[in-house]
C-alpha cells in the first residue's frame, strides 16, 4: 500500500492532468498556458514544473493516455467478429457513463488529429491509432460468416466507430445526456434477419 507522500504526489500529478485536459478542450492547445493550468489544478507553477517539464510534455502525457485507452485487441477478445464488437462497445459506453473524465479525452483526441500546432511526439503517437482500418478485416470476416451486413467495410467500421465519439462529445457538453445501449451501436453492423 503506498504511503501517504506517495498518494499525495500521484493524487497533484492526477490534478495537473485532469487542469490540463479540461483547458486543452476548452481553449485548444495554442491557447492554453501553463499558468492556466497551475491555477486550474491550485497549485503554482513550480510545483507543477516538478511533475510535467512543459506543457508540451503534460499534453504528450494526456495524448499517451488516450490512445492507451484506444487500443482495442477485438481479435484478441474471442468468439465472433460481432461478439468482439459488442464487447468493445460495452466496455466504451461503461466508460463513457462512468467516467466523465473519460468522454473529455474524446473530445481531445478528436480535436488533436485535427491541429497541426501540437508536439511532434504526440503527431507521432496519434499516427500510430487508425481504429477504423484495424477493424475492416474482423468485419470482412463477420460478413464472410453471414453476422455482419454486406456494405463497404470501411463504411460500415467508420459509422461503428464515429459513433461513439459523437457519444462521448454530446455528453461531455450534457452531462446528462442518457448514454445508449451497446446493442443500438452493434444494430450499425448486424446483418438485419
Amino acid at each position: 500500500m503506498p504511503n501517504k507522500r506517495t498518494q499525495l504526489k500521484e493524487q497533484r500529478r492526477m490534478d495537473i492532468l485532469a487542469a490540463g485536459l479540461d483547458l486543452f478542450i476548452r481553449k485548444g492547445y495554442g491557447s492554453t498556458k501553463i499558468a492556466d493550468i497551475a491555477e486550474q489544478a491550485k497549485m503554482s507553477m513550480g510545483l507543477l514544473f516538478h511533475y510535467f517539464e512543459s506543457k508540451e510534455k503534460l499534453y504528450e502525457e494526456l495524448i499517451k493516455i488516450g490512445c492507451e485507452g484506444t487500443e482495442f485487441h477485438l481479435e484478441q477478445i474471442g468468439g465472433t467478429p460481432l461478439q468482439s464488437f459488442r464487447a468493445a462497445a460495452e466496455e466504451i459506453l461503461h466508460m463513457i457513463s462512468g467516467n466523465p473524465g473519460s468522454t473529455k479525452m474524446f473530445v481531445l483526441m478528436e480535436q488533436a488529429q485535427n491541429n497541426d500546432a501540437i508536439p511532434q511526439a504526440a503527431k507521432d503517437m496519434l499516427s500510430q491509432v487508425d481504429i477504423i482500418q484495424k477493424s475492416i478485416p474482423l468485419i470482412e470476416e463477420g460478413q464472410k460468416i453471414g453476422e455482419i451486413r454486406q456494405g463497404n467495410a470501411w463504411a460500415l467500421s467508420t459509422a461503428f466507430w464515429c459513433s461513439f465519439q459523437g457519444i462521448a462529445e454530446e455528453i461531455a457538453l450534457h452531462p446528462d445526456t442518457p448514454c445508449p445501449e451497446a446493442d443500438w451501436l452493434i444494430d450499425i453492423l448486424k446483418k438485419r434477419e
